[in-house]
C-alpha cells in the first residue's frame, strides 16, 4: 500500500512538473469598450463615459441623485471574438462596499454568451478584487473563461457594476484574435426601453449584475433597456422627465413609488408622467405600482400606508387616461411582483435575484405585447 502510494505522489510531482513547465502565458489584447458597442445607455453627454445621466443635470438636482447616477448600473458592452480566453480590465470610481449585497452585483461583471438558439447564457462574474500594487487606481482584472472554441466568432456581452462606477473598462483577449462590436441584431437599439425608478429597479440587491431587471429585460426582449433606477432619489423630478424624453425610446416604464410619500405620489404624478405624453405622444408609457413589502402583512402601519401611496398614484393616472385619451398610457398593479409567497426580497424590500426574476416574469409580458414582439 505504501508503494502504490508512493507512486502516485511520484506521478502527481510529474505531472506537476511538466504542468509547470509550460510555455509562459499567451499575450492579452486590451481593447477600450468604447471602441466596441456600449449598450443601455440614454445620453452620450454623460460627464464620465459610464454614467447616466447628461452632465449638463448636475447643477439642478440634489446632491444625492447625482452621486448615485455616476452608478453604471444597467450599461453593458456588446462584442464579438473568436479569442481563447476573454477577460476584463476596469477601475471603479469608488470600491464602495454594503453589507446586505454581495460584491459580486455591487461591482463586478457579468460575461453573458450568445448561444444562437436565442438565448444569452450566465458564463462568468468576475470577483472585484484590486490589483495588489495598483489599489489607489482601484484597478480590477479578472479572466472569464479560457479554453475557447477559435474556429468561430462568438458574440459576448458584459454588464458593468450596478451600485459603483467605472471610469474606465477593457475588454481583453488573445493578442492575436479578432473583436468586433457584434451584431446590431443582438439587443437592439431601436427597441430602446427607458425605465425610472428607485434602488430596487438600480438592481438592488442582485448577487450578479445580469440579474438586475432591466438586464433580464432587455435580453428577454432582445432591445436596450436604459436603467435610469436611482436609490432612494426616484422622485419624479420634473427636470428628470425633461431629459428622458429625449432618448428615442418606444416605452417609458416608470417605477418611482417606493421613494416616494403618499403627498408625492398625490401632488407629483399628473405633472411628472405628463411631460411623457404631451412631448414624447409616439411612446408608450407605463405606470408601475410601488409593491407591497412582505413585512406590510403584519406591520399595521404600513399594511395602511403603502396601499394609500399606490392609490394616490393610480388617480394621478386615472386623470391623466381622461385628459388624455389617445394616449399609450398602462397601469401596471404591484400583484406578483416580488413573486407569489413574498420571498422575493433581502431585507422586506430590496430583491435577490429570484426577486427579480419575479419582477422580470411580470413585465416581460406587457413589454411585449406593447412593443408589438408577441409570439
Amino acid at each position: 500500500m505504501k508503494r502504490l502510494a508512493l507512486a502516485i505522489a511520484a506521478a502527481l510531482a510529474a505531472a506537476s512538473s511538466l504542468f509547470a513547465a509550460d510555455e509562459p502565458e499567451k499575450p492579452w489584447k486590451y481593447v477600450d469598450a468604447l471602441d466596441l458597442r456600449v449598450i443601455n445607455k440614454g445620453w452620450d453627454n454623460t460627464l464620465g463615459p459610464y454614467t447616466r445621466i447628461p452632465a449638463t443635470l448636475k447643477d439642478s438636482v440634489r446632491p444625492d441623485l447625482w452621486e448615485r447616477t455616476q452608478c453604471s448600473s444597467g450599461i453593458g458592452v456588446r462584442f464579438a471574438t473568436n479569442s481563447s480566453r476573454i477577460g476584463v480590465r476596469y477601475n471603479l470610481l469608488w470600491n464602495t462596499h454594503l453589507i446586505h449585497m454581495a460584491d459580486t452585483g455591487l461591482k463586478g461583471t457579468d460575461l453573458y454568451v450568445w448561444e444562437g438558439d436565442s438565448v444569452w447564457r450566465h458564463a462568468n462574474t468576475n470577483r472585484p478584487y484590486l490589483v495588489k500594487g495598483r489599489e489607489e487606481e482601484k484597478l480590477v482584472e479578472s479572466v472569464y473563461m479560457s479554453n475557447l472554441d477559435t474556429a468561430r466568432m462568438t458574440e459576448y456581452m458584459v454588464y458593468l457594476p450596478l451600485y459603483d462606477g467605472v471610469t474606465r473598462l477593457e475588454i481583453k483577449v488573445d493578442s492575436l484574435a479578432e473583436i468586433t462590436p457584434g451584431s446590431p441584431e443582438l439587443i437592439r437599439a431601436d427597441e430602446k426601453i427607458v425605465a425610472y425608478g428607485t434602488s430596487i429597479l438600480q438592481g438592488g440587491c442582485a448577487s450578479r449584475t445580469g440579474m438586475a431587471p432591466t438586464n433580464i429585460i432587455s435580453r428577454e426582449l432582445n432591445a436596450e433597456v436604459v436603467n435610469i433606477g436611482i436609490s432612494g432619489e426616484g422622485k419624479m423630478d420634473a427636470c428628470m422627465a425633461r431629459e428622458m424624453v429625449k432618448i428615442p425610446a418606444k416605452v417609458f416604464l416608470l417605477d418611482p413609488v417606493p421613494n416616494c410619500t403618499e403627498m408625492m405620489c398625490d401632488t407629483l404624478t399628473y405633472d411628472f408622467v405628463r411631460i411623457f405624453l404631451e412631448a414624447r405622444p409616439d411612446a408608450a408609457v407605463v405606470m408601475l405600482e410601488g409593491p407591497i413589502y412582505p413585512y406590510a402583512r403584519y406591520d399595521s402601519f404600513f399594511g395602511d400606508y403603502l396601499p394609500k401611496k399606490n392609490a394616490a398614484f393610480r388617480r394621478g393616472f386615472e386623470r391623466l387616461r381622461a385628459d388624455y385619451p389617445e394616449a399609450r398610457l398602462f397601469y401596471v398593479t404591484s400583484e406578483g411582483l416580488d413573486g407569489p409567497e413574498d420571498d422575493g426580497t433581502v431585507d422586506g424590500i430590496h430583491l435577490t435575484d429570484l426577486g427579480f426574476r419575479h419582477y422580470a416574469d411580470k413585465m416581460t409580458p406587457i413589454l411585449r405585447k406593447i412593443l408589438n414582439q408577441e409570439e
